[in-house]
């Protein structure tokens, strides 16, 4: 065949434009979502202007709703419809995070702005004792020592309960037992406190025993052991079995291997879970209300007599209806918080403290 031949034989090239390539065609800058936002904020807040809407809440509703309309238009037009598919499901997500925090950040801000005009060292050092509801003295002191003594006994009632509980149901349980121990955890995860507070009562009226801060620590230690033993139970169950093997073969017993290589390995996440739990448990109201029956005094005994905690002073000023025990209300929810984050600071600072080096 001659040359001539195979010239004429070869496919001739397309004249028209390249197609475009997935690397090639349009999209969006990466800070479109901004501009998306602020145009639908723009757009809601003149809508509701002219249509006389004065509801921040309804201006939020109508931002979200155009939001989701212009993010899901302009990356059809500019890129494609996958693409645009992509975007809405993204903006609906991030759209349900605002409208999740946005509550809980404009209640952690009221309460900041409302406590801080009262919080100061006074209040953290002084007592209700004496003082009437209309005055603006008075402190927190004897619910702060109340709720630091009742959340402490509960916290060595049910730490080693909860704890041991885990370690039977992932090292040991096997049979009727260990599904009856689950299905009672599972339950008792479910239970209003003020079921657990009508509980411990029917024993004081059985018993015939007066309120104290020891009771309304019974009442929160059942409340506290089924998310021990959660999130214990999670913990020891992310532990490698190897280690657990290798431990086994050196001829080391069972009870060992879990003392000194299954607990330091997951002793990390045991403490933050055990951390959460006390969070958990300092905020309840209804079973010191009905076990403790607060005191305007300092009492330091949760063994003798009736005892305060912040929840129950919270109540209590609330109950009031002043203007000064309202400050208070709102310094005491203040100092609430205050406990329940630092709390939650420190049980991830020992997670990090404790978590297992990766590095070679």
């Amino acid at each position: 065949m001659s040359n001539a031949t195979a010239v004429q034989d070869r496919p001739t090239p397309p004249t028209g434009p390249a197609p475009k390539s997935g690397l090639s065609s349009r999209s969006l800058p990466r800070l479109a979502p901004v501009g998306f936002a602020a145009v639908s904020i723009a757009l809601a807040v003149g809508l509701g202007l002219a249509a006389g809407w004065h509801s921040k809440v309804q201006w939020g509703m109508l931002a979200a709703l155009f939001f989701l309309a212009i993010s899901y238009v302009a990356t059809t037009v500019v890129e494609n419809k996958r693409q645009a598919k992509d975007r809405l499901a993204t903006s609906i997500v991030w759209v349900c995070f605002l409208l999740a925090v946005i509550p809980l950040a404009s209640l952690l801000w009221t309460t900041i702005v409302r406590g801080a005009e009262r919080l100061d060292g006074y209040f953290l050092t002084h007592s209700m004792a004496g003082v009437l509801g209309s005055e603006a003295s008075g402190g927190v002191y004897h619910a702060l020592i109340g709720t630091l003594e009742q959340v402490g006994i509960a916290t060595v009632l049910s730490a080693p309960l909860g704890l041991l509980t885990a370690v039977y149901l992932v090292e040991y349980g096997k049979g009727t037992l260990a599904k009856a121990v689950t299905f009672f955890v599972d339950v008792m995860t479910g239970i209003p406190s003020i079921v657990a507070g009508l509980f411990i009562l029917s024993i004081m009226l059985i018993a015939n025993l007066e309120p104290s801060g020891l009771m309304g620590a019974l009442a929160l230690t059942i409340l506290m052991i089924p998310v021990v033993v959660r999130s214990t139970e999670e913990m020891l169950k992310l532990v490698p079995n190897e280690l657990r093997e290798a431990s086994l073969a050196l001829g080391i017993p069972k009870w060992r291997t879990i003392l000194k290589v299954v607990l330091p390995t997951a002793i990390g996440g045991i403490t933050t879970g055990v951390m959460l739990a006390i969070a958990r448990i300092a905020g309840e109201t209804a079973p010191i209300i009905l076990l403790v029956f607060g005191s305007q005094l300092i009492n330091a005994n949760p063994f003798d007599g009736a005892q305060s905690s912040l929840p129950f002073y919270i109540y209590e000023q609330y109950k009031i209806g002043e203007a000064a025990s309202y400050d208070r209300a709102w310094a005491a929810a203040l100092v609430l918080i205050a406990f329940v984050m630092i709390l939650n600071l420190v049980a991830r600072g020992i997670a990090r403290w404790k978590a297992p080096k990766t590095g070679r």
